[in-house]
């Protein structure tokens, strides 16, 4: 089941993280997150705890630290919205740099700023180490509801095959002389869109036909039984349990 390419993320290696099986590594970066984001605030030292962890993962993994803060300038519109809380949350004001900010505001900036990075993190260790295809049956080991993961698995499938037929349909209104230029041109990227839309319907249509032909009756088969032994569990839990610990550091001290 699931793409049999690998994903721009993914980086191909023989680390002790990359043979864990992907269920154990879904729970543990999930618990890890969840262990994160229940983290105080004000336990700033907590937040730099978890930075060295994600670092170490990392230096087993063998993933660069410059491949990992390259991914995460996804989280770029996070953080814009971060640096506006200090100027729009009411509650006592401070200067910063010259400027009153406000006091809560600066405290919540520094909440989304640090859990939202650490668990972005973590997700872009995840899959520098983790095939798509592996992902897909990892989450089938952890009982998603098959459905879903139906979903994710056409998802990625189709999702190439759909920006290819999108390069093509540009290429086709530039080889006629279109250029989108201004707001009487949308007429004719809302028809490509739609064309697009009708294409996809149908290539939808087919292909759930080709299945339903070839014995589809509504869940995929499982041709690998992905296992895990307890010495990979014990494995992946180092990370979450460890984290753990540093936040039940964080709210006693």
């Amino acid at each position: 089941m699931g793409a049999g390419h690998s994903h721009k993320l993914y980086r191909h290696g023989h680390s002790p993280v990359h043979r864990l099986p992907p269920h154990c590594k879904l729970a543990a970066v999930f618990c890890f997150v969840v262990v994160v984001v229940s983290t105080p605030r004000e336990a700033v030292w907590a937040f730099a705890a978890y930075a060295v962890l994600l670092g170490a993962v990392a230096a087993v993994a063998r993933v660069s630290p410059g491949f990992v803060l390259r991914r995460l300038v996804i989280e770029v519109p996070f953080v814009a919205f971060a640096f506006l809380m200090p100027f729009v949350v009411p509650g006592e004001q401070t200067q910063l740099l010259g400027v009153s900010v406000s006091v809560p505001g600066l405290w919540d900036a520094w909440n989304v700023l640090a859990k939202g990075t650490l668990g972005v993190a973590a997700s872009v260790l995840l899959a520098a180490t983790t095939e798509l295809r592996a992902l897909l049956l990892g989450l089938q080991r952890l009982k998603l509801p098959p459905l879903l993961v139906q979903i994710a698995s056409f998802m990625i499938r189709y999702g190439d095959l759909i920006t290819d037929e999108m390069r093509r349909m540009s290429i086709a209104r530039r080889s006629r002389g279109f250029e989108a230029k201004g707001v009487r041109h949308w007429g004719v990227l809302a028809k490509s869109a739609g064309a697009l839309f009708i294409r996809s319907y149908e290539r939808g249509e087919r292909v759930h036909l080709a299945m339903v032909s070839r014995g589809y009756a509504g869940s995929m088969p499982v041709i690998d039984e992905v296992t895990a032994s307890r010495a990979q569990w014990s494995s992946a839990a180092a990370l979450p349990l460890t984290a753990l610990l540093i936040c039940l550091l964080g709210w006693t001290l």
